[in-house]
């Protein structure tokens, strides 16, 4: 079949590209490093010719034009399903909303609740058979797809074809109009640089890993510094199945303590559902049969993910109460991140035989004029719960870890003030004390 007769015929600019886009039409963009930064700009023109179009993101790769051109809001109404650093700028000033979703939820939430009229995303070239490759970002696009009444792919040929688990690339059949782009770099995301007290977080984190775990890491510094320290220990057969693919697992695959080989499925193969790094990681995914592009929803599934042995989840948080709610996207009422796999990983982790859910957070804030501490005896009014405490398992902080799990009110703020900043236990005692969870018997 001729599939560059098709790929001509469908071929147009981007300024005819958003035309497609009308009045109170849903516009949805693609994810992560494969969002349409080629075409939103070209949206953004088009202000003053439409009203009340609701565009919906994942992590923006910096400010999103159609939010940043329109400060009334009349024109375009910008949404996130997770905050980038764009969108979270966004925000305060008062021109993003976040929607609130469990990640491995998000297919079916657009099959029931949306109809988008209108979806645009980048992919990498077409291939031999007539496919777009979805590249670093598979998360909720095939269902987009399948969803959408008209499909924009922006082509650039920087994006790496990442080899799938499944769903991972569309064919032209499929697609509505194809834009050629700048070819511009994928974004680079460097991993955080760890702080001391990173490392001290990082050092308990790994006495809690074993030979054969299957590795979940979030996004940040502590994450960022295991990663260092697996791939720098002797840990053997390691495997990989998670939400985000950054740069710490191709340090672990090349050190040779990520092999896979342990896996309950998926052998031999890093699984992920969408990947954000620098170009190390972009050329590591070319084509390598390591790595496996997955929908959000099988890599998030906790009926998935929680049939691989020893499965260890290690994310960030911003606070913990002394009930053990955990607050993982907010300061307060102000969104800053979202809830993204956190709870998906948490619980599955629990669910999966050998397995441990890992919440890290330094003891203090970063950057206060006094001292104040992320652990709380109640989260910052208006604060989300992003992992209630039903669910928390380990906790880990430089002062050392616990395990909530199957604890009552007063044995879990006992454990927690024991982790927290020795200048700040006293007044987290009292404050369990006027909670009613706290008992003369207490211990520290």
């Amino acid at each position: 079949m001729d599939f560059m007769t098709e790929y001509r015929r469908k071929l147009v600019s981007p300024e005819d590209a958003v035309k497609v886009v009308k009045s109170g039409d849903s516009v949805a963009y693609g994810h992560f490093a494969m969002a349409p930064t080629f075409l939103d700009p070209y949206l953004a023109q088009r202000k003053d010719e439409l009203r009340m179009v609701k565009v919906y993101s994942v992590v923006y790769p910096g400010l999103a034009q159609v939010a940043a051109c329109d400060p009334t809001r009349e024109h375009f109404i910008y949404n996130s399903w997770h905050f980038s650093g764009g969108d979270r700028m966004l925000h305060d000033k008062d021109l993003c909303n976040y929607v609130p979703m469990l990640y491995h939820e998000g297919p079916e939430i657009l099959r029931r609740y949306y109809e988008t009229d209108v979806f645009m995303f980048k992919v990498a070239p077409i291939d031999s058979r007539g496919y777009f490759n979805f590249s670093t970002s598979n998360s909720d696009t095939y269902a987009y797809a399948k969803t959408a009444k008209k499909i924009i792919v922006e082509v650039c040929d920087k994006a790496p074809y990442c080899l799938g688990g499944n769903l991972e690339a569309i064919h032209i059949s499929e697609v509505d109009m194809i834009v050629e782009t700048d070819n511009k770099p994928l974004i680079q995301v460097p991993a955080a640089i760890p702080n001391d007290v990173d490392k001290m977080v990082a050092s308990h984190v790994m006495k809690m890993i074993e030979d054969g775990s299957v590795i979940q890491l979030g996004i940040g510094g502590m994450p960022s510094a295991v990663g260092m320290m697996i791939a720098q220990s002797d840990l053997k057969d390691l495997g990989a199945h998670t939400e985000i693919l950054v740069d710490a697992y191709v340090d672990m695959y090349e050190a040779g303590v990520m092999t896979g080989k342990r896996k309950a499925f998926d052998q031999g193969r890093m699984a992920y559902t969408f990947a954000l790094g620098t170009q190390k990681l972009y050329d590591f995914l070319h084509m390598n049969r390591a790595a496996a592009s997955y929908p959000v929803d099988y890599t998030n599934s906790p009926s998935v993910a929680a049939q691989h042995d020893k499965l260890i989840s290690i994310n960030n948080a911003i606070e913990i109460d002394l009930f053990g709610q955990v607050c993982s996207e907010s300061s307060g009422i102000r969104q800053v991140t979202g809830t993204g796999g956190q709870f998906d990983f948490i619980f599955s982790s629990f669910k999966s035989r050998g397995g441990k859910g890992i919440i890290c957070l330094s003891s203090l804030k970063e950057g206060e004029g006094e001292k104040k501490s992320r652990i709380v005896p109640t989260l910052t009014p208006g604060g989300i719960v992003t992992v209630p405490r039903t669910v928390t398992n380990h906790v880990v902080t430089e002062y050392g870890a616990v395990d909530l799990k199957g604890r009552s009110t007063w044995e879990r703020a006992e454990l927690l003030i024991s982790i927290a900043d020795p200048d700040m236990q006293d007044e987290l005692i009292k404050e369990a004390e006027k909670m009613k969870i706290w008992v003369k018997t207490n211990k520290l």
